[in-house]
């Protein structure tokens, strides 16, 4: 049962958001010598492109989705679920990668549907944010990233029993570990500077770039990676039976699917 429906056309929008999206998370790789990225300045200017083109996309993305796809019910569960995710944040912080939000986002998207997976990651990460004081240019990079992990649970094949978890528990870690290099990727080029292994050089080949990322992986967040990636297994395998039964049955009883009637009043006497 799918809380928020994906039109044709929210279905489109979502496409290109991602596209633009993997685009910003990827520039670093991109930027071959032949590149119009291939230079410090170039790359600085597309960077801080990508920094205001990105929240936009991601506005109207929602906006799209949201639009004549989710009613009152999805919306008021949303609220719930966003409000509980930016609570539970908090309580990891990432120390040691333990992160404490992503295995709801998992089962969200998985409970109920690829659509609300995405507004649900988008949102939660917007109000831990702002209930944290996190709010910076990598915002709109972690948002989109979150919205991903639930989009991605949300078109899981469908199984059920202890398959099922064990396919929820294994994508939680994989979407942790792609989540962290992926945000990586947002920082890596300028947190050095340009004469070490692990530097970004611009202008440099693909499998330069991609040789000195990897090290820098290794040394820096390979461990906060892996533990964010264990620490979804154990909530998704300890945590699912009960929050998918949950939500499941929460979406029953909203009956999101069903069409509206309405009956005409009974006439006065």
């Amino acid at each position: 049962m799918s809380a928020v429906t994906l039109r044709p056309r929210s279905a489109l929008a979502l496409t290109l958001a991602s596209v633009i999206g993997l685009a910003a998370f990827c520039w670093p790789l991109l930027a071959g010598p032949s590149s119009p990225l291939g230079s410090s300045s170039s790359a600085t200017d597309s960077t801080l492109l990508f920094a205001v083109l990105l929240p936009l996309v991601l506005a109207v993305v929602l906006a799209e989705v949201s639009e004549g796809g989710i009613d009152s019910k999805a919306l008021a569960m949303l609220g719930v679920l966003s409000a509980i995710g930016a609570a539970l944040r908090p309580l990891g912080a990432g120390t040691a990668g333990v992160e404490t939000v992503f295995f709801l986002l998992v089962l969200g998207g998985r409970a109920l549907g690829p659509g609300f997976g995405f507004v649900l990651g988008a949102t939660t990460l917007f109000a831990s944010a702002l209930l944290t004081g996190g709010v910076g240019p990598w915002l709109p990079f972690q948002m989109l990233g979150a919205a991903w992990v639930g989009l991605g649970a949300g078109l899981l094949p469908r199984v059920t029993g202890r398959l099922e978890l064990l396919l929820l528990g294994t994508y939680a870690a994989l979407a942790g570990l792609v989540y962290g290099l992926l945000l990586n990727l947002t920082f890596w080029p300028f947190t050095l500077g340009p004469d070490t292994q692990l530097s970004y050089s611009a202008g440099a080949s693909v499998l330069e770039n991609l040789h000195a990322f990897v090290l820098f992986t290794f040394a820096t967040s390979l461990g906060w990676d892996v533990g964010r990636a264990l620490t979804n297994l154990v909530l998704v395998l300890v945590a699912g039976p009960a929050v998918l039964a949950a939500l499941r049955r929460a979406a029953r009883r909203a009956a999101f699917d069903a069409p509206a009637t309405f009956s005409p009043s009974p006439r006065p006497h």
